[in-house]
């Protein structure tokens, strides 16, 4: 009998240019031949029955044989597909190479061929990414959670981790999810980028980098706010990065994603309840322990709830210098929100009060956002200047001003530098801050 050649199996197709090179193949065309050799080999290895006499790779060879029997298979072909089974033995199933793509910055399974990620800050479909069924997703992210302690079942249908990289896992399976499973994995990025990146890319202009450097040194009381994905941990990775060596700061995260260079650095990580619901420290906790451990600065990666209010009293006892972010649509909707944060600590505080502790408490807020085109870009640095018909008065700094859209689907816009002298300047002024007199120089009062 004639063999046939893999090309009947394989559409060898380039993969496009803004998508990772996942393989030399694109497509598996007789997909449910690949699903069954797949399937056949992981439920064997789940009943322990590979042969004693076999080694692993023995194994994989001889059981794509048997069921590849009738194809002519290339050295390069048989690569391929040991490769696959590989993935799902020793790695993360079909997203292992995903996982280890430093061009991917998100990875999104919401079914069984449909894997979104995200690169260059563009959300794209993988088409040549699948699973074999939802029992697949779903022993891929057991998989994944297991050595971290964790489990996921119907019992326990909700599991948020973070992998031993820093990546963020989350991951929903019925009931909860209607679909089947879902997840999604935030990758961390080992190769944190500067302040000079932000320049060269476009995220800020060099004024603005100079003047956050020169608030950071002078101790101004900083809150970064964005959406989900906009790059707040980014921004405060390289503002914190402005800290002098001197200093002893202590960071406080659910998940540790900053990485701080200097040296006399305490990371703190709050600690979710185990299977007895007992043992939980809260990002709250750290920040109250946090003011008897002798700071001279308290970074919080995210305020989100009764923390805020703890936060904002170490700004307004001493704590200067201090730097969080917050999930938000706007500068003032980041006041907005704290407000409500401050409310659900319990406190019997009157509103008017709370704006004044907030006034009192912070100096500047940067916002980022991720545009459509992908790009990411601090949009707004404004400062609170006063309090008027009770509400609390922004006044931008720095903005970027977005005027449409190119040809080519970019946000066209431009970066401006408003014509007033802000009083944080003065504030820097007599804290012996002097490096940036040359931008506001010819501002007149």
């Amino acid at each position: 009998m004639t063999k046939k050649k893999l090309v009947d199996i394989f559409d060898i197709k380039k993969q496009d240019a803004k998508m990772p090179v996942l393989s030399d193949y694109e497509v598996f065309k007789d997909k449910e031949l690949l699903d069954k050799l797949r399937d056949r080999i992981i439920q064997n290895l789940i009943d322990n029955k590979i042969p004693n006499n076999k080694n692993l790779r023995q194994y994989i060879n001889d059981e794509i044989d048997l069921v590849l029997e009738g194809y002519d298979l290339t050295n390069l072909e048989r690569s391929h597909i040991f490769n696959l089974i590989d993935n799902e033995i020793n790695g993360y199933g079909p997203i292992t190479e995903l996982l280890d793509d430093d061009n991917v910055t998100e990875i999104m399974v919401n079914g069984i061929n449909e894997v979104y990620v995200e690169v260059d800050g563009r959300v794209v479909k993988d088409n040549s990414i699948s699973f074999i069924n939802e029992e697949h997703i779903l022993r891929t992210i057991q998989k994944i959670v297991q050595p971290l302690g964790r489990t996921i079942d119907t019992a326990h249908p909700m599991v948020d981790a973070r992998l031993k990289d820093g990546s963020r896992i989350n991951a929903v399976v019925p009931p909860l999810s209607i679909k089947g499973p879902v997840l999604t994995i935030r990758k961390f990025k080992t190769n944190l980028q500067s302040v000079e990146d932000f320049i060269r890319n476009g995220t800020l202009t060099p004024y603005m980098a100079r003047f956050l450097e020169a608030a950071v040194i002078g101790k101004l009381n900083i809150i970064i706010s964005g959406g989900t994905g906009s790059g707040k941990t980014s921004i405060l990775n390289v503002l914190s990065s402005f800290i002098g060596n001197d200093e002893r700061i202590v960071t406080i995260e659910d998940a540790a994603e900053l990485r701080l260079k200097q040296t006399h650095v305490v990371g703190l990580e709050t600690r979710l309840t185990n299977y007895e619901g007992e043992g939980e420290v809260t990002i709250r906790d750290l920040v109250i322990n946090s003011l008897r451990m002798r700071p001279d600065r308290i970074i919080v990666g995210e305020v989100r709830g009764e923390e805020a209010f703890d936060m904002l009293q170490a700004m307004n006892t001493g704590h200067d210098g201090s730097l969080t972010t917050l999930h938000a649509n706007s500068p003032s909707d980041a006041l907005n929100r704290l407000e409500t944060m401050i409310l659900m600590a319990g406190m019997d505080i009157p509103i008017k009060a709370i704006r004044e502790y907030i006034k009192n408490a912070i100096d500047l807020i940067v916002h980022v956002e991720r545009l459509n085109d992908g790009r990411r870009k601090i949009t707004s640095i404004c400062e609170i200047t006063e309090i008027k018909n009770d509400t609390i008065q922004l006044k931008e700094i720095f903005a970027f001003n977005k005027k449409g859209l190119t040809s080519r689907g970019d946000v066209d816009g431009e970066f401006v530098l408003y014509t007033h002298i802000p009083k944080v300047y003065e504030k820097l002024k007599a804290r012996g801050v002097n490096s940036i007199e040359d931008i506001f120089e010819n501002i007149k009062k």
